[in-house]
């Protein structure tokens, strides 16, 4: 497999060949604003990433560190230490991953399974490192003959090895360990907006409830996780949507649920966020 040099290009590829798509990137592309799209991702950190903002939780990010996000989660890496940012990049399209699971085994688990105080973050030891970097070689010199299935045989490994990790995991998360860390009162205000992201919530509302200026909010909230109250608003609702139109409800019933309160702006985000309208949207997610 060819080893691209763009993590749009990777989305974009894992998307049109409803395959997988790998990107190792060695410096910063240009920031991308909170965002959504239609594969799981899988993010593998080297350095110089400092902080990733993933739907209401914000993490520090180590190298070694690996992030498991679906189709459905609002992500944006919020702070880079340098100008060197290495990192892989894995685009999956959610079909491919399905194909290749079984009854016993489905190896789309820690994109799929999201209970209460779990982590999209997995933080590797040394051995663990070395193994995933052993799977990822695999896929890219794969170019002979049976490169297909040398491709595939290695990209199911690194699942498997992905998967066993995240369950792994979810043990220490129910035993309380924390798994993201960031000021307190941010924190508060991100479990605040989700709360109430079906409402037409504002600035005045949220400051209201937590005794704050509406300046002060805004300069913390920015401070922390480097975008705006509005664009991570919009940016929730918006996967919200995406969630809800896969699962054939109206678009009027869509709208309410996102906290529109009028169904031309929320056609607007949409399409803005997406690029094609909700309706177009939910009509590809039924094919």
């Amino acid at each position: 497999m060819k080893e691209l040099s763009s993590c749009k290009a990777s989305i974009e590829n894992s998307i049109r060949q409803k395959y997988f798509a790998l990107a190792h990137l060695y410096k910063e592309e240009k920031v991308m604003d909170m965002h959504i799209h239609d594969c799981y991702e899988i993010y593998y950190s080297i350095f110089g990433g400092k902080q990733f903002l993933i739907d209401n939780k914000v993490y520090s990010i180590n190298p070694g560190d690996i992030f498991v996000i679906n189709q459905y989660e609002s992500h944006y890496i919020s702070q880079v230490d340098q100008e060197a940012h290495e990192r892989i990049v894995i685009s999956i399209h959610p079909d491919f991953i399905k194909s290749l699971s079984t009854k016993s085994t489905d190896l789309s688990y820690c994109f799929t399974h999201r209970p209460p105080n779990f982590s999209h973050r997995l933080s590797f030891n040394k051995e663990q490192q070395q193994r995933f970097l052993y799977f990822i070689n695999k896929i890219t010199s794969a170019n002979d003959y049976g490169s297909d299935l040398l491709e595939r045989s290695a990209f199911i490994e690194l699942m498997l090895l992905l998967n066993i990790a995240y369950m792994k995991n979810r043990s220490l998360f129910a035993e309380g360990t924390v798994i993201f860390k960031y000021n307190k009162l941010v924190h508060d205000i991100l479990g605040f907006i989700n709360q109430n992201i079906s409402h037409n919530i504002s600035l005045e509302e949220i400051s209201s409830h937590f005794f704050i200026s509406e300046s002060y909010l805004c300069r913390i909230f920015k401070i922390a996780t480097g975008m705006t109250i509005n664009k991570y608003i919009t940016a929730r609702r918006i996967s919200i949507a995406k969630s809800l139109l896969a699962d054939d409800l109206s678009l009027n019933e869509v709208c309410e649920q996102c906290g529109y309160n009028n169904y031309s702006n929320f056609v607007k985000a949409f399409t803005k966020t997406v690029g094609i309208s909700p309706k177009r949207y939910a009509m590809c997610s039924v094919s």
